[in-house]
C-alpha cells in the first residue's frame, strides 16, 4: 500500500459521505470497524446509518496526509479534513478534524477498520 492509495481509499469514504452513499460506506468499512469520535464510539452500522436522511457532508479536503506502513496487510493513514457538514440539507460553517484511519486487507479487499476523530481546535 502506498500513501496515494491509502487517501484515495479514505476520500471514497468521505464521498459516500457527500452523496448519502450508504451501501458504499458500508462497503468500506470492516464488520468489526470502530469509530472513535468527539460525540462518543461508533461501528459500522453507526456510521452507515447517519446516511439514513441523505448525505451528511457538503464539501471536504484531505491535507498533510502521512501514511504509517504496518506490514503487507495493514496502514495507517493520518492527515487533516476541512469539510461542511450538512444539517436539514444547510451547509454549516467550516471544520477542521485530524484524522487517523487504520486500512487492512482482507480477503484481496482493503476496509478501514479502526478511525479517530480530533477537533483541530
Amino acid at each position: 500500500m502506498n500513501l496515494q492509495a491509502l487517501i484515495e481509499l479514505e476520500t471514497r469514504v468521505w464521498g459516500a459521505l457527500r452523496r448519502g452513499d450508504a451501501g458504499d460506506d458500508t462497503r468500506l468499512l470492516a464488520a468489526e470497524f470502530v469509530g472513535v469520535y468527539p460525540s462518543g464510539f461508533a461501528d459500522r452500522s453507526d456510521h452507515a446509518g447517519q446516511l439514513a436522511n441523505g448525505p451528511t457532508i457538503a464539501q471536504f479536503e484531505l491535507h498533510d496526509a502521512r501514511m504509517v506502513d504496518l506490514g503487507d496487510d495493514d496502514a495507517l493513514l493520518c492527515y487533516r479534513a476541512d469539510f461542511q457538514r450538512l444539517v436539514a440539507g444547510v451547509a454549516q460553517p467550516s471544520q477542521s478534524m485530524y484524522v487517523s484511519s487504520l486500512w487492512s486487507r482482507r480477503s484481496g479487499d482493503w476496509v478501514n477498520v479502526f478511525s479517530q476523530d480530533t477537533p483541530a481546535d
